[in-house]
């Protein structure tokens, strides 16, 4: 497998470059009086004196974070003349709660009354109290605020690698561009490493640019960085979400040969589900095969799930059970990762005329402590749907709760656009009324697709309605708005529709 011949365009030289002076953008609070969690009431506090190592157990032990954060500023023996002095372990277990608990405003206040660092003790306690403020801000989907974190005053130079790339990975949970990354990466000056351009390959391959994943990969070795096991995964399923299935298999020969690096259950899964969706079920099948020789990979069910779902578009029902028995035989589990019960749900729903079936598989799952996820539910919502059960339908989206999993907005634009389909304007707007307290908006081409089906019905009352409040929640385009109102006031007797709607129609 030779270098790849291009260069990232974004960067005209290797990730690391010469730092550059960087803008402090964070705001350090002043505020001394607690604020959101700290406002709570104290909870019952022992009178006996505390000291630092004592108040670190009880903060420890706290599960609630408001609690903790009480029992952090009040301790019971401080008094004014006598201020707590608390440890950089206290700082460092109340800041990291109230960042699990995503009370930034109350984390941020106690940072501001970190202490200078003591140069003596290093700065790797730290670094790592910074990592999980960066790892908070990135699963709050607060990119921003990760990148302020990063440069935080309490936390002194010089960072690491490894800071550098928890940012870069709580950047790539936001979604954010690969451009962002690579400037992160230029502003920071800090050596790259394998992990680093494991995180750039993975935003780059998530942005559907095989170029740049490829250049970076090419970038990688030319720096003299040894490649992982994660580097070559992305690269081929990159390769094979390209259509690229032949130099995705050259990609797992090379890993082996030229850089003595075995190939695991991700690069197996990606090739036989590229196998599978160019319909070559049967070579797919003789992959999986091969990875029965291998011990370590066995235990993930991953590329089973592919397999079930490639039988059943394949018309292949009937090959299903034996696979399912092949796991049991191999002590594979599937409810670790539910992908075997899912594609089973998916591929029965799909298979069936009478959902009944999937429903079993359901009970299976459960049975064996499996607990189904809004994934689950969502494909047997859409069965239902496709099958004119509508009714059905609504009533499994309100038994969710109950069964201890919260339809997401996915479960209800499944079910919002089975009733369009079925013609059931006005069950889908209710199921929009709920969608719009839970904050969730169907897609737009959901969207367009009710409004289109309204008016065919020539209800303009719930035209009016409907527009209202797809109006409030800006999924519906432009061209939609100008033919649904046009629509709506060939008939004079709907005016009333125009002069409600003209303050609220999107420019």
């Amino acid at each position: 497998m030779g270098q790849f011949e291009s260069t990232i365009h974004m960067i005209q030289s290797p990730i690391v470059l010469a730092k550059k002076p960087q803008q402090q953008h964070w705001v350090r609070l002043s505020r001394a009086e607690p604020t959101g969690a700290m406002a709570q009431k104290p909870a019952a506090m022992a009178a006996k004196q505390l000291s630092s190592c004592n108040l670190t157990a009880a903060l420890r032990q706290e599960q609630d974070a408001g609690a903790a954060l009480l029992l952090f500023l009040n301790p019971p023996n401080a008094t004014p003349s006598s201020p707590f002095r608390h440890c950089l372990r206290c700082y460092d277990l109340i800041i990291s709660k109230l960042a699990s608990a995503r009370l930034f405003q109350d984390m941020e206040s106690i940072l501001s009354r970190l202490p200078p660092s003591d140069a003596s003790h290093g700065s790797g306690p730290r670094e790592n109290l910074l990592c999980r403020i960066v790892s908070a801000y990135g699963r709050a989907r607060l990119p921003a605020a990760a990148c302020r974190a990063f440069v935080h005053p309490a936390f002194p130079e010089p960072r690491t690698a490894h800071a550098l790339n928890t940012l870069l990975h709580a950047l790539l949970d936001c979604r954010s561009p690969l451009r962002d990354l690579l400037v992160v990466c230029h502003n920071a000056g800090i050596p790259a490493n394998a992990s680093t351009y494991n995180i750039l390959m993975r935003a780059a391959a998530a942005s559907g640019s095989l170029e740049h994943t490829r250049n970076l990969f090419d970038e990688m070795l030319s720096l003299g960085i040894a490649p992982t096991v994660e580097t070559f995964g992305t690269l081929v399923a990159a390769l094979c979400d390209a259509g690229r299935l032949e130099e995705a298999f050259e990609v797992k020969e090379a890993m082996v040969r030229q850089h003595d690096v075995p190939p695991n259950a991700h690069v197996y899964t990606s090739l036989v589900k590229g196998l599978c969706q160019r319909g070559e079920v049967d070579a797919a099948v003789r992959l999986k095969d091969e990875m029965v020789h291998k011990a370590e990979l066995l235990q993930n069910s991953a590329v089973y799930g592919v397999l079930v779902r490639a039988l059943f578009r394949a018309g292949r029902r009937g090959e299903v059970d034996g696979l399912l028995e092949e796991l049991k035989v191999r002590g594979i589990v599937p409810h670790r990762d539910r992908v075997v019960y899912n594609a089973m749900v998916a591929g029965l729903c799909e298979d069936e005329r009478d959902p009944s079936a999937a429903f079993a598989v359901l009970d299976d799952m459960q049975k064996c402590g499996c607990k189904p996820t809004a994934v689950t539910y969502s494909m047997l919502v859409a069965g239902l749907c496709k099958l004119g059960r509508w009714q059905d339908a609504i009533e499994l989206v309100k038994d969710m709760p109950r069964q201890g999993c919260t339809p997401d907005v996915v479960t209800y634009r499944m079910l919002f656009d089975g009733l369009c389909a079925a013609g059931e304007f006005h069950e889908a707007n209710r199921v929009l009324g709920d969608m719009v307290v839970k904050g969730f908006a169907p897609s737009k081409d959901g969207a367009r697709k009710f409004v289109e089906g309204i008016q065919k019905e020539g209800d303009a009352v719930l035209l009016e309605s409907v527009l209202c409040r797809l109006a409030k929640m800006n999924v519906l385009e432009s061209s939609g708005w100008e033919k649904a109102v046009s629509g709506a006031l060939n008939d004079p007797a709907e005016l009333r529709i125009e002069k409600q709607l003209a303050s609220i129609r999107p420019a």
